[in-house]
């Protein structure tokens, strides 16, 4: 019997266009781009369909991407696909708190919109920045960060790829010195802040405020949290840990790592760009990941699962 886990990317697969044949061909996805729209005052489906500057502004990037992957959830589930598991990089753990059963739709959308205004007000446009460090081990990474006060491993991403993140000139002074230790390549990535930094301790400690506010339940299954890489099936470690998520590492490499060693064969990633997949061959090319980006690959997924 396969084992399923849905998988959610994070910020940067954000695309314009994203989620529209979900909205424009599926009553279900439609509903739940109307919904964001009134929970969140302005139109999702125009900030998602049509060319804009907003799509790639944190505080909207986070609802228009939750938004579009919850839509494509519903439809593959009115559908009867069920996971047994579900992870989400950073912003992504919102999807699989909702596909767990721990957060309802409007919760999730509203309270990662909340998120991403505290986390692009945290920090000063220009004192925070993240670098991509390609063809290095994360252990040599750390050892050569360890000296530079102000930098930290943002994410674990895969074998070859990880990000870090802090104060704009130890970032820098972080790249050159993984470089001249043996990087293939240390590149500064458009972001506007320190994503997953001490620099946003502050922004988790308000959205602590905002979760205060929101219901959650005991996970109908597990997730895997992106602070611990550890599956939650506690209702009581939820809040605490996406307080915590904001200013830690993510730990994706260990998440997948973990739902392998509980049997997960088959990783579904739902949510736009194929980010996850391309990570997981890099984790462990043995399994099988499929995508559901398009509406059409709703099909192509039941097909494949049928297999």
């Amino acid at each position: 019997m396969s084992k399923i886990a849905f998988i959610y990317p994070g910020q940067g697969a954000q695309v314009c266009g994203m989620g529209q044949d979900f909205y424009e061909q599926t009553e279900i996805g439609r509903a739940v781009f109307d919904r964001a729209t009134e929970l969140l005052g302005f139109s999702v489906p125009e900030l998602c369909f049509t060319e804009n500057d907003r799509l790639d502004i944190t505080e909207y990037t986070q609802a228009a991407m939750v938004t579009t992957s919850i839509a494509m959830t519903k439809v593959l589930e009115s559908k009867g696909v069920k996971p047994d598991v579900a992870a989400g990089l950073s912003l992504g753990e919102y999807c699989a708190l909702y596909a767990a059963g721990v957060m309802s739709a409007d919760d999730a959308i509203a309270t990662v919109r909340q998120r991403g205004i505290l986390m692009q007000e945290a920090v000063p446009t220009g004192l925070g920045a993240m670098a991509a460090i390609l063809a290095m081990d994360a252990a040599a990474i750390e050892e050569v960060i360890a000296d530079i006060e102000g930098v930290q491993i943002a994410n674990y991403n895969c074998p070859g790829q990880i990000v870090i993140s802090g104060k704009k000139e130890a970032v820098e002074t972080a790249c050159e010195k993984l470089k001249e230790a043996g990087a293939k390549r240390a590149i500064m990535l458009n972001v506007s802040g320190p994503f997953h930094s001490n620099m946003l301790t502050g922004a988790g400690e308000k959205l602590g405020q905002v979760l205060e506010q929101v219901e959650v339940h005991t996970p109908a299954i597990p997730y895997v949290a992106n602070v611990t890489a550890a599956y939650v099936t506690d209702a009581a470690d939820v809040k605490p840990l996406l307080m915590k998520q904001v200013s830690s590492s993510v730990r994706w490499q260990q998440s997948v790592e973990a739902m392998l060693a509980d049997g997960v064969d088959t990783f579904i990633e739902i949510g736009p760009g194929k980010t996850l997949a391309g990570f997981m061959k890099k984790i462990d090319r043995t399994v099988k990941v499929l995508n559901i980006e398009k509406l059409a690959d709703v099909d192509v997924v039941l097909e494949a699962l049928a297999q």
